[in-house]
This record gives structure tokens, C-alpha cells and sequence, in this order.
């Protein structure tokens, strides 16, 4: 292996044989290159759809009223459906194994004043798990708390572009804000990867907010999300189940489609997992295929390599040469041909999905990569694969007796 005369004896076949070295190499690296690449890509329409979900909860089931469109249980259509607290504790309650987060939500568009400055917002009346539901990011102060709730606190957490409308200058936290006429004080700022319309967003303790509405208990809709570990058919199962609780508990026909409306993400989930694991397999498929090609291109090289080193082989063998070092011959030079190429390969391939990955975000490709755990399996899976079609025909010409290696043409 560290024999210096056989690795210049290596590199000297090598450099007599430019032509076929850069087939041989050509083949592994472009193998390498194409399965890196199309790999990457794939992992790039991933990125892209989970980050398609960052907007709120991926695990989310939102839950509305409406009007009813059919008389139901003696009761006439067309009758307004409202959601209230115990309409929240039985949704949540029902099977509470199967929430992660939850809250319920009062809607509404507010006047809001600081100083000088005023503008309409959307006002979200919540509890203190709605920073959860909303992916929010705090940037200064707190989200609303459990004691906000309990003891109906006039507090407010506002969005970043509502500081900036509002708020211009200093910190925000502690600010007093009039919203719609009452006083509130300003305890935290978030951020919301949704945009800017989430961002004009201020919440408020739900009961205070309730207490404002003439200490009505009413919601406008309810929030949950739902256990992480439940498979996307559970998690619809589980859906199916709060919608057929709540007609219920409202009397509202079973196929009553508009009183009470659930959209539950399981289901767009379910449908884009299946798209996009099917768009994956083709694709790596097709890389694994490149990658089959190259180790069938070298198997064939290798075999027209020893083919055409017959003659040489039975000189060898005719001067002394033992099979074994006439196999582990070749068997080095196709080792180094693989490895130098496997790494050309890799290189480029890396190089191209960093210099494109920027420009593909248009085609729904984000941040193309490959782990460099699946690299090195490809690349050892090459390496292998070059050693063993190196190794048979080798072997098979080691076994030639010397006068017929001598005569083949």
C-alpha cells in the first residue's frame, strides 16, 4: 500500500493514459455531481413548504360560527350561531390528551391612541397561550400571563409595526396605550414571520376584553393546537370529533356545512406530505440512478482497463509477479481514480447548489443542501463500488497463465 515504487508505477499508467483517466474519473464525479445536486434539491422543496407553514401553528385547527342554512331539532334555520367560555372549556376539555395549545379569540377593530398618533388595529382578545398559536417572537418585554387573565388586567401586547405607527421613539414597554377609550399599559412587543399584517396586531387578556363588550363572555373562535405526535389521519379524526361535539352541544344539523365551520391544517398537510414526498422519491430516484450509472460506467472501464493490460499482466507474471500483487495493482490505481474524482465531484456539486440556491427560491426551492452524511454514504458507496469492479476482472486476468496473456492481442 505505501510501496513508493508502485505508486509511481501508478501515476506514470496514469499519466500515459490521460484519455482513459479522465473517462474513467468523468463518470464517478459526474455521478457524485448529479446525485448531489438533484439530492439538494429536493431537501430545497422541503425547506421551502415547511417554511410555507410558519405563518402560525402547523399543527392548527381553528374553529367558527356562522349561520345555520337547516331547521334542526326543532329549532328554525337561519338563527346566528355565537361561541362563548363554556363553549370554549368543552372543545378543549373533550379530549384535552390531544391539545398541545389553546386558546379562545375575540375579534375586533379598535380606535388606538398614543399622544399625537392614532390608527384602526386589529385587537386580539386571547389568553396567554396565543404567542403559541400565532408563532410570535418576542422582541421587548412579556407575553400576557395567567394573572393577566384571572384578574382581567388592562395590559396589551402589540406587534412590531404598531410601535413603529405608534410608538416612535424609546422603549415601547410601559407606554400607555387608549385603546377605543380605556387605558392600556403596554407590556410587551413580537414579531410575527406572517408579515406586516400580523404585525398590526395588539393583544389583550380575553377577559378584559370581554368585560369592555358590557362583560359579555362571548368568542368569536376558538384556537388549538393540536399534539405534535399525532399522525395527520388522528389529528383529522380529532377535528372530525370537535365539529360533531360542538353541533351537537349547539343543536345544529350534522350537515349544517356553514353554522359551524373547523379548518383543520391536517388536512392540507396530509395532502402536501403526499405531493411532496412523491415529488422527493422521484427525484431520489433519479439521483440514485446517476449514482448507479457512475458505478456502472467505472465497473465498465475497469473491466476494458484490465482488458487492454492483459499483455502487461502476463509479462508480469512471466518475470515473477505474484497475482496478489498484480491484483492489489490495479485494484490501486482504480481506488485513486475514484476517490480523486469522487471528491472533484463533490466539490462541485456543493459549489453549484451554494452559487444557485439563492436564484431558486422562485421555483419554490429554498436553500438547497445535502447533508454531509449522505455525501459521504454516496462517496463511500463509489469508492466500494470502484474497488470491486476493479478487483474481478483484475482477478480474473491474475489467474491467466503467462504465454496466453502473451499472445491476446
Amino acid at each position: 500500500m505505501f510501496d513508493l515504487d508502485r505508486w509511481q508505477e501508478i501515476f506514470s499508467s496514469i499519466r500515459s493514459n490521460i484519455l482513459r483517466t479522465v473517462l474513467s474519473g468523468f463518470t464517478v464525479a459526474l455521478g457524485l455531481y448529479i446525485f448531489i445536486v438533484l439530492f439538494g434539491i429536493g431537501n430545497g422543496l422541503q425547506n421551502a413548504f415547511q417554511q410555507g407553514f410558519t405563518r402560525d401553528a402547523q399543527n392548527l385547527i381553528s374553529i367558527f360560527t356562522g349561520r345555520t342554512n337547516v331547521a334542526y331539532g326543532g329549532l328554525q334555520a337561519n338563527r346566528d350561531i355565537t361561541l362563548n367560555n363554556a363553549d370554549y372549556d368543552a372543545i378543549v376539555g373533550s379530549q384535552p390528551e390531544n391539545v398541545q395549545y389553546s386558546t379562545p379569540r375575540y375579534s375586533t377593530n379598535f380606535l388606538v391612541k398614543y399622544g399625537k398618533e392614532s390608527g384602526n388595529y386589529q385587537i386580539s382578545g386571547a389568553n396567554d397561550e396565543e404567542s403559541f398559536i400565532e408563532n410570535q417572537k418576542l422582541m421587548n418585554g412579556r407575553f400576557i400571563s395567567k394573572r393577566d387573565i384571572e384578574n382581567n388586567q388592562y395590559v396589551a401586547v402589540i406587534g412590531r409595526m404598531v410601535q413603529r405607527d405608534l410608538i416612535k421613539n424609546g422603549d415601547p414597554v410601559g407606554k400607555e396605550l387608549n385603546i377605543n377609550g380605556s387605558i392600556f399599559k403596554v407590556i410587551g412587543v413580537f414579531a410575527d414571520d406572517g408579515g406586516d399584517w400580523d404585525e398590526r396586531m395588539i393583544s389583550l387578556p380575553v377577559s378584559t376584553l370581554q368585560q369592555i363588550k358590557k362583560g359579555s363572555d362571548t368568542i368569536s373562535s376558538v384556537y388549538i393546537a393540536y399534539n405534535e405526535n399525532m399522525k395527520p389521519e388522528q389529528a383529522i379524526e380529532y377535528g372530525n370529533h370537535l365539529e360533531k361535539e360542538l353541533k351537537a352541544r349547539k343543536k345544529v344539523s350534522p350537515d349544517d356545512e356553514n353554522a359551524v365551520i373547523v379548518n383543520n391544517k391536517a388536512k392540507g398537510l396530509q395532502d402536501s406530505f403526499t405531493f411532496l414526498f412523491v415529488i422527493t422519491m422521484i427525484v431520489g430516484f433519479i439521483g440514485l440512478g446517476t449514482l448507479l450509472a457512475g458505478i456502472i460506467g467505472i465497473s465498465n472501464i475497469m473491466v476494458y482497463i484490465v482488458k487492454e493490460r492483459t499483455k502487461e499482466i502476463g509479462v508480469r507474471k512471466a518475470i515473477g509477479a505474484k497475482p496478489r500483487s498484480i491484483v492489489g495493482l490495479i485494484m490501486q490505481e482504480s481506488i485513486v481514480i475514484t476517490v480523486v474524482s469522487g471528491f472533484i465531484g463533490v466539490g462541485i456539486g456543493v459549489l453549484t447548489l451554494k452559487l444557485i440556491g439563492g436564484s431558486l427560491e422562485k421555483y419554490f426551492i429554498k436553500d438547497p443542501s445535502v447533508g454531509w452524511g449522505l455525501i459521504f454514504a454516496a462517496f463511500i458507496c463509489l469508492v466500494i463500488s470502484g474497488l470491486i469492479a476493479g478487483f474481478i476482472p483484475a482477478y480474473r486476468a491474475s489467474r491467466i497463465r503467462p504465454i496466453e496473456a502473451l499472445r491476446t492481442e
